[in-house]
């Protein structure tokens, strides 16, 4: 109380100047600061993690895009070799596609190609396939191994192979 009356201050003056000059540390407030970070972390790995996903989920389905619209058989039906030992008329003119294994070479002739005999997934039951010369000039048959091919079925009911991969 003295020292209010030697400034010139009265007594309840001097405590409300005292309260506010009380120094405030900077760290007062660092618990609300942690206690938000803490919570922002989680969210870093969840948004991290999301992104990961949505990558590898992304990369899976480019990989099946790409190999579905890089295949040039997709809108081409399975060759039924069933039907075509039955009655190749009907058909006749009609393109397929065919998963072939190779049962054996049945030869080569200059400018017609090589003939092939071939069975296939769904039928166990030799078919003879001729690959024209242009197609067939790339390509070494082994017996055992697969190939996809575009076939034709031509007059007299013989086989073309218009195109043909190694599966």
């Amino acid at each position: 109380m003295g020292d209010a009356i030697i400034h010139g201050m009265e007594p309840s003056q001097s405590n409300i100047s005292r309260e506010s000059d009380k120094v405030i540390s900077p760290f007062a407030q660092s618990e609300v600061a942690v206690s938000r970070n803490k919570g922002s972390g989680g969210k870093l790995f969840l948004i991290i993690g999301i992104s990961l996903i949505l990558i590898v989920g992304g990369a899976i389905a480019g990989v099946f895009i790409m190999r579905y619209l890089n295949d040039p058989y997709r809108t081409l039906e399975n060759f039924p070799v069933a039907k075509y030992l039955d009655s190749y008329q009907s058909l006749t003119g009609s393109k397929f596609k065919a998963n072939f294994h190779v049962e054996a070479d049945l030869g080569w002739k200059d400018g017609a190609g090589r003939l092939m005999l071939f069975s296939t997934t769904e039928d166990s039951r030799p078919i003879a396939v001729l690959i024209p010369a242009a197609v067939a000039k790339d390509i070494y048959f082994t017996k055992g191994q697969t190939y996809i091919a575009e076939v034709e079925v031509k007059e007299g009911g013989l086989i073309y192979a218009n195109s043909c991969q190694k599966n």
